[in-house]
Formats: C-alpha cells, structure tokens, sequence
C-alpha cells in the first residue's frame, strides 16, 4: 500500500486478492499523545482514539463497531479494514496506550530526584494524566474488568515498567528510606488508589461536573500525604 494510500477508505468491491493492511498486532505501535483527530491524522489512528474513548467510557462489551463508524463518519468495512475484528482493535488500543502511559510516567522520572521524589513525580504524573487524558486510566480500569486475556495483555506490556519501580522500592527500604512493605503489594494499593481516584472524576463528569484543577490538586495532594507517611522512615526510625 503506498504512503498516499493510508487514511482512504478501501473502494468498493476492490480485489480481494491484494494484501491487506498486517493486523494490529504486528503492525508497529503508534506512539505520541494519541490524540490523532487532527486533519493530519491517518484513519487508524482516528480509530484507535474513537476506540480509547468508548472503551473507557462506555465499556468493551458496550462498544459496537457500528457505533464507532458513525461517530468517525465512515463505513463499519473501513475499521475491519484496519483491524479485522473487534478483539484485534482491544489489542491495537491496548498496545499504544501502554506505550503512551510507559512513556508518560517515564519523562516525569527523567526529571525527578531520588528517594521519596521519585514516588511524588509518578503520583504528579498520573493525576495529570487523570486530568488531560482520563481515558488512559480508565482504560487500565476497563482491562481490569474484563479480566484475560486483555488484563494480562496490557500487564505484560507494562511489565517493566511496574519491575524497575518494584526494584527501585526495595532499593529504598533496604536503604532505610522507605518502610518495609512487599513492593508488588505496595504497587498494587497505589494503583487501586489512584483508579478509586479516576472513578470519583468520571462520575462527576458524568454527572455534569468537571472537576476543578483546584479538586483535582487538593486529592493529589492528600493522597501524596498518605503514601508520605505510610512509606517514607522518620528521622532516627529504626
């Protein structure tokens, strides 16, 4: 397919001999903010946002393909053009959103300190993307629900991300910094906190209330002071 091909729909009745576009998953992962809607953006990268949002918002089971099709004004036969089924495009959504939150998470560490710092820009980092992009999280919620092989899909991809922030934990407590807790464990009640987070704005939002940028920094905030003293030693702590 030629570079000028991509964002066209298929033509009607084209042959069917031709090769078609590689699936999802073989196909290299769009990275960036993921917010193609733009005039430039390429069809699939149109689908893909479409898919975050409804699969976030609405729900997997609830999101239809025809239902995606009118909201991007094209013909259901282009999505399966891209992506020749439904659990194709899950893994497609699922693929580019773990890079984006990896990569995410991964420039507020590249600026951050050490020690207790470090724990403060990932919190940082997640609220903003709680605020900017709250369909991410409520991506990883969704995934959650849905149980395997799309919640074992999306841990594998940010496995070695959530493996250097076990090591860096046990790094901390066998330095003294940070009390004894079993990493994983202590990830995961951070994680269950911040999703507990993202649902509190949803339904707001649902409700018709934005959530204020003042809200949204006074629960960073007590949420940072709680991690504050559950994790980090007192002076003289033994």
């Amino acid at each position: 397919m030629s570079e000028s091909s991509i964002g066209a729909e298929p033509p009607p009745g084209r042959d069917r001999s031709r090769p078609r576009p590689a699936p999802a998953r073989t196909r290299r992962p769009v990275t960036g903010s993921g917010r193609g809607a733009g005039a430039g953006a390429s069809t699939s990268e149109r689908i893909l946002d479409a898919a975050l949002v409804s699969f976030a918002t609405r729900g997997y089971d609830a999101s239809s393909l025809d239902a995606l099709a009118a909201g991007l004004a094209i013909r259901k036969q282009t999505i399966l053009y891209w992506f020749p089924s439904k659990e194709v495009l899950l893994e497609a959504v699922i693929d580019r959103s773990a890079v984006e939150l990896a990569s995410a998470l991964e420039a507020s560490l590249s600026t951050a300190g050490s020690g207790w710092a470090r724990v403060e820009a990932v919190v940082r980092s997640v609220f903003r993307l709680a605020a900017r992009r709250p369909e991410l999280l409520g991506l990883v919620r969704e995934m959650g629900r849905l149980g395997n092989p799309a919640a074992t899909r999306l841990v594998t991809a940010l496995d070695p991300m959530v493996r250097r922030a076990s090591e860096f934990l046990e790094a901390e407590m066998d330095a003294g910094h940070m009390r004894r807790h079993e990493p994983r464990l202590l990830l995961l009640a951070i994680y269950s906190t911040v999703i507990g987070m993202v649902t509190e704005v949803e339904v707001l939002r649902a409700f018709g209330e934005e959530p204020t940028a003042r809200s949204l920094v006074r629960r960073r905030n007590e949420i940072l002071d709680l991690l504050r003293s559950a994790l980090v030693t007192d002076p003289g702590e033994g």
